[in-house]
C-alpha cells in the first residue's frame, strides 16, 4: 500500500512538471513568428491597428468556468467537449468510489472501537488510504477543471490566426556540384 501512495505522489509530480514545461513553451512562443500577408494589388488593405477579434477569450474562460466545455463549444473546438467531460467524468466517478470505500472502512473502525479499544487497526489504515486516494482525485479533478479553462482561453486567442500557405515568401534553391 505504501508503494501505491508512493507511486501516487510521484505521478501528481510528474504531471504537475509536464504541465509547467507546456505553460513554458506555450508562453515562450508568443512572438517568435510573424503573419506575412501576400502582396496582391487587387485586395483590400486591412489597417491592422483597428483589428478585432472574433472571440473573447475571457468570454471563452467564463463559458467554461460555468460549464466545462462550453467554452470550447464557443470557439468551435467541439470535438475537446467529450474529452473534458469523459476525464471528469471518470475521475468524479473514482471519487465516488473511493469516498464510499472511505465511508464504510472509518464505520468499521468506530464499530470495532466501541466493541473492543485497540481493536481492529487494518479498517482505520484502510479508511485513511482511501481518504488519501479520494483526495489525490479530487486534486486531478481540480487540475482538469484548470486545464479546461487555460485551453478555452488559449483556443479563443488563436481562433482568429491564420495558417495558410504563404505564397509571398519565395523558396530559393542553391546546388553546388563538384566534379573531379
Amino acid at each position: 500500500m505504501k508503494d501505491y501512495l508512493n507511486y501516487s505522489k510521484s505521478s501528481v509530480k510528474i504531471i504537475i512538471k509536464i504541465l509547467l514545461v507546456i505553460l513554458f513553451i506555450v508562453s515562450s512562443q508568443k512572438n517568435i513568428y510573424a503573419q506575412v500577408q501576400p502582396f496582391d494589388s487587387n485586395a483590400v488593405k486591412i489597417d491592422t491597428s483597428k483589428f478585432v477579434m472574433q472571440k473573447s477569450p475571457w468570454g471563452a474562460v467564463l463559458r467554461s468556468a460555468l460549464l466545462p466545455g462550453f467554452g470550447q463549444f464557443y470557439n468551435e473546438s467541439y470535438w475537446k467537449i467529450p474529452i473534458f467531460w469523459g476525464v471528469l467524468g471518470a475521475l468524479g466517478y473514482q471519487w465516488s468510489v473511493n469516498n464510499n470505500s472511505y465511508v464504510v472502512n472509518r464505520d468499521k473502525f468506530a464499530e470495532s472501537e466501541m466493541s473492543k479499544p485497540g481493536g481492529n487497526i487494518i479498517y482505520y489504515k484502510m479508511s485513511e488510504f482511501y481518504r488519501d486516494q479520494r483526495d489525490l482525485v479530487a486534486v486531478f479533478i481540480g487540475l482538469t477543471y484548470f486545464l479546461n479553462l487555460v485551453d478555452a482561453y488559449i483556443d479563443a486567442h488563436l481562433f482568429d490566426f491564420d495558417v495558410s500557405k504563404n505564397n509571398s515568401v519565395e523558396n530559393f534553391r542553391l546546388s553546388l556540384k563538384i566534379k573531379f
